[in-house]
């Protein structure tokens, strides 16, 4: 099953839900393996519309591999080029980043992009034993991904790909204007497995014997006490040449994995005069946790043949074991030719310990942590965990650890663990853990994700303030005192999780110091610093949910901790973007003296609504809703700068009142579908010159007589010349008179300013560039107004004729007869 969603700073999950999907299985399919034709299926195919990312926004695409699955295809296409030499700010950068079991976060820590590969990325750039669980890897978007991932590259589970246009704690920050470049991206991913549960690898070549573990195995050479071991034997043989794979499903918290291998005979199959000891054979034992592992690629390895392979503290889920001979010993080189088979008995032991118990000898305390739910339905997956044990009261979400902690010890230091369940639905959010206590903490936390933590194996860990994960990606701190102790693990993957306390013997009673200890899982971590509001996103299957904080104007980060603006420089920037809007008063001023109501009303209204607007969007105050005023305020300023082109031209009222009516719609239509588009300036600026020429014509046309070319005319070529050049003439003399050029320059001017500081703002500058933006529009209007020729700026008295929108004064009579 795949998922695709993303965000934006406003529902983007909605809009991301248009997208196509086909899925289908095909039975029988062939796949050229390398020892011949094997069977594999297609298990599941999406493919993904073309979808844009406009600046700092993300997508996730998840991708869930069963057990069984062969490979994964991932074909992305894009529109992005990114020459890898020249790389500017990583904060801009498109990229995508690979994560198991959760969604990617690049911008937790500025040191988590030490995770990004400036390379392309390709089938090499996985494999290998990291874990991505805590590690993330990011490479630059390309024009074109073409990915096909094996089951010996990547385990299985849900995988996730976050793309991203640009990180950084700008990322989550409530923003006005978007601007930047944006990209866009489509592809299809594809899963295929094997038919066969008992073959696997790439071509699903590989047989897989299935270990079962049973419970009243007991090895003949274990002298292990308290422990409950699980596990059995398997005669098996194979090729000199050859190896085999087993499968080992460990389906609850152990101690030790053994594997050994006893009795180990070479039978030589050609001129054999019996069988000969395996004292020089070296029998190879690799072992792997989800693929299959090769000599090159393990996690454990030994030689089986000569003593046992342990692996402490496995991690939950299928181990695969890969046996092979290896290093034949120089006295039986003379038979290595020979058709010849290794036989072995592999015994393997899951050792565990009672439900209550835990460590290598069963004697430290074990609790299994019971999730209780919030009660607040509007959040999903939502809880706090406590002990199941009538020792701890459970109207509270915290609990003592006294009555917990262990007796048993190693040195001066003993171990108490707590195991939890996150459900697989709520990978996208966080385990919070806190210490309380009347003292100073003693206590040291480590987490490990599917099996128990120890002081050299664990996932994340906290000792004090200097020493803890603080420098891993998914770990955050947010309170090392002395006396208390706060910290995150950061989109936790779903499945079993282990905390393993280690304290001090002198408070293992809590008879000196009480010390509280809380587990909650969380939606956002620290409810987003109380500078932004906790987002949840529900996938297309409906069940998983991703949060993130949409933090306000001030803050940013992926818990809004980061204050981007201070508190007086936001007052700056809220005085500046409220208060620029009185530029407004200008043209207000000119049409209201000149009995210019209309204009008067519409720039009036312009210079309301965009103080409005601005107001709500830094938090001041929202008289109607944040679409409403953006619209209204975009909307009327694209109105008052047509509107002043159009009042510019002397036309009738029922042509004015056409294109009124039509530029009404247009720029409503424009305000509505994409205000913040660079190109409304010019869609604006080219419908006003285009309004001024329709009027200017219309009017120049009404009061001069075109050419006549009648046949008198064309006979005569001489007199024909003369009235074109009069009419040129006339055209320019008329032009020239019409406006005052001084005003007219200025107003363009103004006008490209204001062009000018509409490209020039980004998310930064944004309060500095929009505010000469708002100067800029109104005082070109106002320039624009003073350029009427037949109308004087300077302290002249307003006409006493009545008034009509956009009235202009045509030429005199005597002018008229002049240019005929």
């Amino acid at each position: 099953m795949f998922m695709i969603l993303g965000h934006s700073c406003s529902n983007l999950f909605l809009v991301f839900l248009v997208f196509t999907a086909t899925c289908w299985v095909l039975y029988g399919e062939q796949v050229q393996g390398g020892d011949g034709l094997h069977n594999s299926v297609i298990l599941s195919s999406f493919k993904y519309a073309t979808t844009a990312l406009k600046p700092y926004e993300w997508r996730y695409i998840s991708v869930d591999l069963p057990l069984w699955f062969s490979s994964v295809t991932i074909a992305l296409e894009s529109n992005v080029g990114i020459d890898l030499k020249r790389i500017g700010k990583v904060s801009t950068l498109p990229m995508i980043c690979f994560r198991e079991g959760s969604p990617p976060l690049p911008d937790v820590y500025n040191t988590s992009l030490t995770g990004l590969v400036i390379d392309h990325i390709s089938n090499s750039s996985f494999g290998g034993s990291q874990d991505l669980q805590i590690v993330e890897k990011c490479y630059p978007m390309q024009k074109s991904i073409f990915l096909t991932l094996t089951n010996e590259q990547i385990r299985p589970g849900i995988w996730y790909f976050g793309l991203f246009n640009g990180i950084g704690p700008i990322r989550t920050q409530s923003k006005m204007i978007n601007r930047g470049h944006s990209y866009s991206f489509s592809g299809n991913v594809t899963v295929e497995g094997c038919t066969n549960s008992a073959m696997l690898g790439k071509f699903c070549n590989q047989t897989i014997s299935l270990l079962s573990c049973s419970d009243t195995y007991i090895s003949p050479e274990s002298g292990i006490a308290n422990v409950t071991p699980c596990g059995g034997t398997e005669e098996s043989c194979l090729d000199v040449a050859g190896s085999k794979i087993y499968s080992l499903d460990v389906v609850s918290i152990a101690e030790e994995i053994i594997i050994t291998a006893l009795n180990i005979t070479f039978t030589p199959l050609q001129r054999s005069n019996g069988t000969i000891s395996g004292s020089g054979i070296s029998l190879m034992c690799y072992v792997r946790h989800g693929t299959i592992p090769l000599p090159q690629l393990y996690d454990y390895s030994a030689d089986i043949s000569r003593s046992p392979l342990v692996i402490p503290l496995p991690r939950l889920g299928r181990w695969y074991i890969k046996i092979q001979p290896a290093n034949l010993s120089e006295s039986m080189a003379v038979i290595q030719e020979m058709s010849t088979t290794i036989c072995y008995s592999l015994e393997w032991q899951v050792l565990r310990c009672p439900a209550d118990k835990a460590g290598l000898n069963c004697t430290t305390a074990k609790y299994t942590l019971q999730a209780f739910l919030r009660k607040n339905p509007s959040v999903a997956f939502e809880s706090y965990y406590l002990p199941i044990s009538g020792e701890v009261s459970s109207d509270s979400a915290n609990f003592p650890l006294g009555p917990l902690l262990g007796n048993s010890s190693d040195g001066d230091f003993t171990w108490t663990f707590f195991l939890l369940d996150i459900p697989d639905g709520a990978a996208g959010g966080n385990i919070h853990v806190r210490l309380t206590s009347e003292a100073k903490i003693n206590e040291e936390i480590y987490a490990r994700y599917g099996g128990f933590p120890s002081l050299s194996n664990w996932d994340y860990f906290y000792a004090n303030s200097t020493s803890n994960s603080n420098g891993s990606m998914f770990f955050k701190i947010y309170d090392a005192s002395a006396k208390s102790v706060s910290f995150y693990i950061i989109y936790a993957r779903g499945g079993t999780w282990s905390f393993g306390l280690r304290h001090p013997i002198s408070n293992r009673h809590g008879s000196i110091v009480e010390t509280i200890m809380s587990i909650s899982l969380e939606r956002c971590p620290e409810k987003c610093s109380s500078h932004g509001t906790c987002q949840s996103v529900l996938d297309t299957s409906g069940l998983t949910f991703y949060s993130f904080c949409a933090c306000g104007r001030r803050n940013g980060g992926f818990d809004c901790s980061i204050e981007l603006v201070s508190s007086s420089g936001h007052m700056w920037q809220s005085i500046s973007l409220i208060a620029s809007n009185a530029a407004a008063l200008l043209p207000a001023y000119w049409a209201l003296r000149h009995k210019a109501f209309a204009e008067w009303v519409l720039y009036t209204s312009s210079g309301i609504s965009s103080g409005l607007y601005h107001a709500c969007d830094v938090g001041t105050w929202c008289p109607l809703t944040f679409r409403v005023l953006q619209f209204m305020d975009f909307w009327l300023s694209f109105m008052a700068v047509v509107s002043t082109f159009v009042y510019l031209s002397s036309i009738d009222e029922v042509t004015k009142r056409t294109i009124h009516t039509v530029v009404a719609i247009l720029t409503a239509l424009m305000a509505e579908s994409g205000p913040t588009r660079s190109s409304n300036i010019i869609l604006v600026v080219a419908i006003g010159t285009l309004g001024l020429l329709i009027g200017f014509l219309i009017e120049f046309f009404t009061h001069h007589r075109w050419i006549s070319f009648s046949a008198e005319i064309c006979l005569n070529m001489l007199n024909r010349w003369e009235t074109v050049k009069a009419w040129i003439h006339n055209f320019i003399q008329s032009l020239l008179k019409r406006f005052r050029w001084g005003f007219l320059l200025a107003g363009f001017t103004a006008l490209a300013m204001a062009a000018i500081s509409w490209r020039l703002e980004t998310s930064q500058n944004y309060w500095i560039w929009h505010s000469v933006w708002h100067v800029s529009i109104y005082t070109s209007s106002f320039l624009f107004l003073c350029s009427k020729a037949a109308v004087n700026c300077e302290n002249e008295q307003p006409r006493s004729e009545n008034y009509e929108l956009a009235r202009q004064n045509s030429f005199s009579g005597s002018n008229e007869r002049d240019g005929r």
